[in-house]
């Protein structure tokens, strides 16, 4: 088993302080009650199975029903433009609505969201089974987008709760390769229902699966602390600045006298700003420290960061409840977005789905035209390309963890996300390569061999530099894990939307060759924002994290 401390900062001890900080001094290691960082290996493996099965939904939902298109058209006389919208709007949503499934987890929890999010999905499903025309056929894609959206943004909200950066990689790999079984099982399945029953068959399929989530997750044990949640340690500064102004001015004395108030924040201003260095490594978060203040005058309580090894919190800090106002999506998005190194990052992360999303997409209108394959043949050609992604999912967080755990030993046990992109460094070379390779051995009408190997490869490469993406995003937004990967999951969905209505439209004009050419050109801009965030990226985060250090001590 890792040491659980592997990747907590410490800092100096310092005489007459005033405060016990201990070793806690960054808001992913706040102490708190019933650690999931300290659970068992045997629990935390159950949570991973149970969020990568649930993840299935995401890459099935969008894959199983595109072998039924041809009967949609013909039994509820759609166009083609129809169609088209009831893929690319349900793309979209999947990505998008995320950023409300964050706010919420924000106020509740992870598990509420799960349950919540996991009802929505089959009521979209069932309906669409039952419907009788393309219009509430596309109305209940987006409610079953909507539903599927939040088990990405979660999911991974959920590994970051439970396990440290040395290992998180390995991890996020592990449960990213649960979606790629989508787009390798999706068509085969789909496929299987359709010729065997009819298009609805393959709804009242995932109307079961998502079912069986649902129950597990009822039994599921939330993993979310909201003492290491940015958002509410922001909400519990002012909610706690209101309360002491409020008794003060009522009574004349409050039981968080406003001397804490300031006290608290020159601690931070003046003390702990001095002991932390961004070029140490060690990313100081204010918020925690005002916790940890604030509760330790209330009457001698056992507190947050105090030492105790239970964590527990005090009754003032319990009292404390976030209302949606609290958790407005559009404000910790906002913040993950003035980042550069976000931004980057994202911007690279995006053209990496559409990347797998088009591809797939057009490898399947490419097989039926050219080759002459009916639904099941086309499935069983893309399991090629399934099964690289999650190879590369899988192998890509081993190496990306590796890479990490090398270079933070390297630099003396001080680790910094930007060091996780160094894992990327081998799949840039062959990633272009795979997409030049598949476009012209489609537009010449080569041996399917020839397919079935591009695609595997085109599919490996793409996702071992996503695997590292993702864990990244995480990484650098420590207390923001969930609207960070919400954004991402945003960015993947507007990129994957926009991927969608052009393909059809650039393959018929430019072909295969062309337009997999295009993509090759897109994957190396893709790989150049990756090469500027591992060489920028970490001053870019440390002067943010330091403005935003500098504002909140003075709001």
């Amino acid at each position: 088993m890792a040491n659980p401390d592997a990747d907590v900062p410490t800092i100096p001890s310092r005489p007459n302080a005033g405060t016990s900080v201990g070793k806690i001094v960054d808001i992913e290691h706040a102490v708190v009650a019933d650690d999931p960082r300290q659970w068992s290996p045997a629990r935390k493996n159950a949570i991973l199975v149970t969020v990568s099965g649930a993840a299935i939904i995401v890459g099935l939902g969008a894959n199983l029903y595109n072998p039924a298109i041809e009967q949609v058209e013909s039994q509820l006389h759609a166009s083609s433009g129809d169609i088209s919208w009831s893929i690319s709007l349900f793309i979209l949503i999947q990505g998008c609505f995320p950023l409300v499934w964050s706010a919420i987890s924000e106020i509740y929890g992870r598990k509420v969201v799960y349950i919540a999010s996991f009802g929505f999905g089959i009521v979209g499903c069932v309906v669409a089974a039952t419907a009788k025309s393309i219009g509430v056929l596309i109305g209940m894609r987006c409610v079953q987008a909507a539903g599927s959206s939040s088990v990405l943004a979660m999911g991974a909200a959920t590994l970051a709760d439970i396990y440290d950066p040395h290992i998180r990689g390995t991890m996020m790999g592990v449960f990213y390769s649960a979606p790629l079984l989508g787009p390798a099982l999706g068509p085969i399945i789909g496929g299987a229902l359709t010729q065997a029953f009819n298009w609805r068959a393959t709804f009242w399929f995932i109307v079961i699966f998502t079912g069986l989530c649902f129950v597990a997750f009822i039994f599921f044990k939330d993993t979310f602390r909201r003492e290491r949640s940015l958002t509410y340690q922001a909400v519990l500064k002012r909610r706690l600045k209101e309360r002491a102004l409020k008794e003060t001015n009522s009574s004349g004395r409050s039981s968080i006298s406003h001397e804490t108030v300031v006290s608290a924040e020159t601690k931070i201003t003046k003390e702990d700003k001095l002991e932390t260095s961004p070029s140490a490594g060690i990313t100081h978060d204010s918020g925690a420290l005002i916790s940890e203040v604030f509760a330790k005058d209330l009457e001698g309580q056992t507190t947050l960061g105090s030492g105790d090894s239970t964590g527990v919190v005090t009754k003032e800090l319990k009292e404390i409840r976030l209302s949606f106002r609290d958790v407005n999506p559009i404000g910790p998005v906002f913040l993950v977005l003035s980042r550069p190194n976000n931004v980057a990052i994202l911007f690279a992360s995006g053209l990496l789905f559409a990347f797998s999303y088009c591809l797939a997409y057009t490898c399947s209108r490419t097989l039926s035209i050219k080759y002459g394959y009916d639904a099941l043949q086309i499935g069983l050609v893309l399991l090629a390309f399934g099964m690289g992604s999650m190879l590369g999912s899988i192998l890509g967080g081993r190496w990306s963890d590796r890479v990490f755990t090398r270079l933070k030993a390297k630099n003396g046990g001080v680790s910094r996300p930007e060091m996780r992109l160094e894992s990327t460094f081998v799949s840039m070379l062959f990633l272009p390569l795979s997409s030049l390779g598949f476009g012209w051995v489609a537009e010449k009408h080569v041996h399917v061999a020839a397919i079935c190997v591009f695609l595997f490869f085109a599919g490996f490469f793409s996702i071992a530099m996503y695997a590292s993406t993702l864990a990244y995003i995480v990484d650098a937004n420590a207390g923001r894990s969930s609207p960070a990967v919400a954004a991402n999951s945003s960015f993947r969905g507007i990129s994957a939307f926009v991927a969608t209505e052009v393909a059809v439209p650039l393959q018929l004009a430019i072909g295969d060759g062309g337009l997999y050419s295009l993509w090759a050109g897109l994957m190396i801009i893709a790989e150049l924002l990756l090469l500027l965030v591992w060489w920028k990226g970490a001053s870019w985060r440390e002067e943010a994290e330091r403005k935003e250090a500098q504002r909140a001590s003075e709001s």
